[in-house]
């Protein structure tokens, strides 16, 4: 007689899904949106249609940076969809991605299904991040496509001044531009963790998807009051318009890498505390509906805490205090961008050839009467510039009022003589031409010390 012995069968813990499958499976759930799809082709159609029609036009955007310039070069209107992006609309793109990413899963009751499936909370909460960016880049690359593709399909690429006048040739211009849509992923992912910290906090809360907004809100109206340098540069909404220090020569790019360091950070935390939060987080709680309270403890005070500390270390590397906004820095930005735009007015009008050097052009200031202190943003700046020609004893004067935002922007609006600023158009040999000199867009860095 013989016995058989049979071994009991072993078992094995389920080992978690790759993380090679889970992400295709949540951009494949993300993309597959209705409203992703649309904000897509909303993102690849409407900055080429909105460049083309506008650049056909007499009626121009000439509050933005380079709008006045967009019927004659077809890079001014990516520049002008550029400044418009950087306000509200990318932390509103980031709401209907990254802000949904997590709470969609709320909405649906699919939690626990999809931590039964997976098993790993960790390898859930890269995967839907990894697709959140991955969207979020293609819309941005969308956007630029889309509005390189109206200008330039729509009136060439032909040169055009930079923000200190001086001419910046087709090659240049693609540099630059290129470079200026880069530096705004940066500020874009931060709003992006912001999506997905109020997307894991507050559940199916409507501010949870709104929590990007919201945060861009507040940060737009600390950038529009004339707020101390240090305060502006610490947030992830001045990085937005950083992009003007590429358009002066040379570049103004102390503030644009603030502005780059400030945004990877408020990405770093907000990506952490976000999933910090979520690995906490009771998946078998059939009655959550987000962190209430929690979530300002250990949500909204490490990145006002963040706020705070890189305000005091941009206070203390760049010694720069006040707005930044003084007489001396536009004086030399206004005869620079002159120098700059005179030359280009001479070539237009087949005058003697000249040069910034030979100008020797000098810019004085004043702001609101001899009562006010010369210093800060405001739409009462009057200037006069001097410069002489080569041989010639006398000197010309040409007079600007200047529209100074607390951002460092300026408008310099001719006031005269009408031969020089007067008129908005100049007869060149080859017809009328818009005059450089009549109302021109400038900036000052506001990290620049003149003591």
């Amino acid at each position: 007689m013989t016995a058989a012995i049979v071994d009991a069968p072993v078992r094995t813990q389920p080992q978690p899904v790759a993380l090679s499958r889970c992400y295709p499976f949540e951009l494949v759930k993300l993309v597959s949106q209705w409203r992703v799809r649309l904000v897509f082709l909303a993102c690849l159609l409407a900055p080429a249609v909105y460049t083309a029609v506008i650049s056909q036009q007499t009626s121009l955007p000439a509050d933005a940076v380079y709008g006045r310039w967009m019927n004659q070069s077809g890079w001014a209107g990516s520049l002008v969809i550029l400044e418009f992006m950087g306000t509200l609309v990318l932390p509103l793109l980031t709401c209907l991605v990254a802000g949904d990413v997590f709470a969609v899963e709320e909405r649906l009751g699919t939690w626990r299904h999809l931590m039964v499936a997976v098993r790993s909370p960790r390898r859930i909460f890269v995967a839907k991040a990894m697709a959140a960016l991955t969207v979020t880049v293609a819309l941005l690359a969308a956007l630029l496509v889309s509005s390189l593709a109206g200008g330039l399909l729509a009136l060439g690429s032909q040169p055009m001044p930079g923000l200190d006048g001086h001419l910046m040739d087709s090659g240049e211009l693609a540099r630059t531009v290129l470079l200026a849509w880069l530096t705004i992923v940066p500020p874009t992912l931060a709003f992006s963790g912001v999506g997905l910290l109020g997307s894991v906090a507050l559940g199916r809360s409507p501010l949870g998807l709104l929590m990007p907004v919201v945060i861009a809100l507040i940060l737009e109206g600390v950038q529009l009051m004339p707020v101390p340098v240090a305060l502006r540069m610490a947030t992830p909404m001045n990085a937005f318009i950083t992009y003007r220090g590429l358009f002066t020569a040379p570049g103004q790019l102390g503030s644009l890498w603030i502005g780059l360091a400030v945004s990877l950070a408020w990405t770093a935390l907000a990506t952490y505390l976000t999933y910090r939060l979520f690995v906490r987080r009771d998946f078998t709680d059939l009655g959550y509906d987000g962190m209430g309270r929690r979530f300002l403890v250990a949500g909204l005070a490490p990145l006002a805490g963040l706020a705070a500390v890189t305000t005091m270390v941009v206070a203390v590397t760049t010694g720069v205090d006040g707005t930044g906004i003084e007489r001396p820095k536009l004086e030399a930005s206004l005869a620079t961008s002159f120098s700059h735009l005179y030359v280009l007015q001479t070539a237009q009008l087949n005058r003697q050839a000249v040069t910034e050097e030979q100008l020797h052009a000098t810019a004085t200031r004043d702001k609101a009467g001899e009562r006010v202190e010369d210093q800060g943003p405001g739409a009462d700046w009057r200037c006069v510039v001097t410069w002489t020609l080569p041989g010639a004893t006398a000197t010309g004067n040409a007079i600007y009022q200047l529209d100074v935002t607390a951002d460092g922007r300026y408008v310099a609006d001719g006031d005269g003589p009408k031969e020089v600023n007067g008129f908005f158009q100049v007869a060149t040999p080859l017809g009328d031409r818009p005059n450089p000199l009549w109302q021109f867009d400038g900036v000052v860095d506001l990290l620049a010390t003149t003591k």
